[in-house]
């Protein structure tokens, strides 16, 4: 039964695994050759942005089948990493799940918005509208999606701090790499929310400093957890 049981644990570790990896790969190509100058996420210049997201058409509808394609990657590593660690701590790894799919929803708005933008773009029915209609109504979508983006980060990195506290906890990855990862989904989750009244933490070094530190948290764990599964309790 124990090596049943540890053999499907293995399997479901894998799955995450490579899915934590394939978010990461799918982010980075679709930053690099989809969505540059198109999402607010990237730019600090609203203007600018919601100006190439009406010339993008094509883009934003690929932006935004990115990202339902990352909505689905999400919602399997949360189902999966639940799976792994709810005998560890049931209540924290239920709210985990909880709070991730929760997440994945706000990715999803994401979605919605460049679709919108797409709209607006690529539909006739908007040209009657003076550009600078059009250029509210795209600055629009594009806060919009910052403020989803964002929200989904936190929510995102509070539910991989409480499976990173399981996975320490449990000892079911190296203490290393759990470490590391409650430290550095904690350090982004506080960070994007106290620098809305602290703005000094916005300054880039420090927003540089908290999604390095996330990203070698997720391809550590995705790397430990692809390869090696989970070590037997």
């Amino acid at each position: 039964m124990e090596i049943a049981e540890q053999s499907n644990a293995d399997a479901v570790a894998k799955w995450v695994g490579w899915s934590l990896l394939a978010t990461i790969i799918v982010g980075v190509l679709a930053a690099v050759f989809v969505v540059s100058d198109i999402d607010i996420n990237l730019s600090a210049d609203v203007a600018a942005v919601a100006d190439s997201m009406l010339e993008a058409e094509q883009r934003l509808r690929a932006k935004a089948y990115i990202a339902l394609l990352t909505f689905g990657l999400d919602v399997l590593i949360a189902v999966g990493l639940f799976l792994i660690l709810r005998s560890a701590g049931p209540l924290l790894a239920g709210w985990s799940l909880f709070v991730g799919l929760s997440a994945s929803i706000l990715v999803l708005l994401g979605a919605v918005f460049a679709l919108n933008a797409a709209e607006l773009a690529g539909d006739r029915a908007y040209d009657a509208m003076t550009g600078d209609t059009r250029l509210m109504l795209a600055s629009l979508q594009a806060t919009s999606d910052y403020t989803s983006f964002h929200l989904g980060l936190i929510l995102g990195s509070l539910a991989k701090a409480g499976f990173f506290y399981l996975f320490l906890k449990s000892r079911l990855i190296p203490a290393i790499i759990a470490g590391w990862g409650l430290f550095a989904s904690l350090f982004v989750a506080f960070t994007i929310v106290t620098r809305d009244f602290v703005p000094l933490l916005g300054h880039g070094t420090i927003t540089a400093a908290f999604m390095i530190s996330n990203l070698i948290a997720l391809v550590s764990t995705g790397l430990y957890l692809a390869i090696w599964g989970v070590r037997s309790r």
